[in-house]
């Protein structure tokens, strides 16, 4: 169902079933769903039915460009829609896990979302030769990884966020407020408003928010994350979702391959022990996921 008459806005942050959306003419409004499902993420583009000056029901999702989800057996969390670029942020200390930036890297390919790895915290020079290594194999597959410290500040970040819609995300205690708070003077005056008109507390990174950029383009910051299930992908999607495979799939002798001990495997002469390693993990988690549940 069309609703053309009806005024369009972009959801600006997330909080479990009601939102808030921004107007084109920057007005922001308290935004609920219809019905009990809510599958809405921030960075959504939707039209509204308004009621009154500071509310409205969500009447459309419009179509996306990308979803950046996560999935398991059990629950789906929406991270970001209509992104371009994702910033892994990672930190010399603490330390992150590489697993978890694999898995996200793997999510951004399945949506055909471009990646950059931020590693932060780049002045506590004791940990950074450990942290380059733990990145290097991201460095041979291709992936970029900016090195900087937000506490010294995050200019080194602005070009790569220019004319686009980012979302930063990883782990806890990577350093994302303290580049969100360099790039977005007024980002935790924006946070603090809108935990008060919805009454959510202080705990200001419980929930996705949406700033714009001085000189074009949005920034997404999300909560913090401690594992990232891909089990709304298929086999098939995580195949591909592997760029160092996707030159060798179709090589191998069995249709079905698992890529573990079969004969004639196309991908184990050419794709290191780690990633085969992940990838059966993975598959091993999608399937798990889509089985019936008794």
């Amino acid at each position: 169902m069309k609703h053309h008459a009806l005024p369009a806005a972009r959801i600006v942050s997330a909080h479990g079933r009601h939102y808030v959306a921004r107007l084109a003419d920057g007005r922001e409004v308290q935004a609920f769903p219809r019905g009990k499902k809510s599958d809405i993420a921030c960075g959504d583009r939707v039209l509204l039915d308004l009621q009154g000056e500071d509310q409205a029901r969500i009447a459309e999702v419009l179509a996306r460009t990308s979803l950046l989800y996560r999935k398991d057996m059990w629950k789906q969390k929406m991270v970001a829609a209509n992104v371009d670029r994702v910033v892994v942020v990672v930190a010399t200390e603490p330390s992150f896990s590489p697993e978890l930036v694999a898995r996200i890297l793997v999510a951004c390919e399945a949506q055909q979302i471009e990646p950059l790895i931020l590693l932060n915290k780049c002045d506590l020079t004791a940990s950074l030769d450990a942290a380059r290594a733990a990145l290097a194999p991201f460095v041979k597959l291709g992936y970029r990884v900016l090195e900087m410290s937000a506490h010294e500040g995050a200019d080194a970040l602005r070009p790569w966020l220019q004319a686009r819609t980012s979302v930063l995300t990883g782990q806890s205690g990577m350093g994302k407020s303290t580049l969100v708070n360099a790039l977005v003077p007024d980002a935790r005056a924006a946070t603090r408003e809108v935990s008060q008109a919805l009454d959510s507390g202080k705990h200001t990174t419980t929930f996705a928010r949406l700033y714009d950029l001085a000189g074009g383009g949005a920034l997404i910051d999300s909560p913090g994350l401690q594992e990232f299930g891909l089990a709304q992908l298929d086999v098939g999607e995580l195949e591909q979702a592997f760029p160092d495979f996707r030159p060798h799939l179709g090589n191998c002798r069995f249709r079905d391959c698992a890529h573990d001990s079969e004969p004639g495997c196309g991908l184990r002469d050419h794709v290191s022990a780690e990633r085969l390693a992940l990838y059966r993990m993975l598959r091993q988690e999608i399937l798990s996921a889509r089985a019936p549940q008794y």
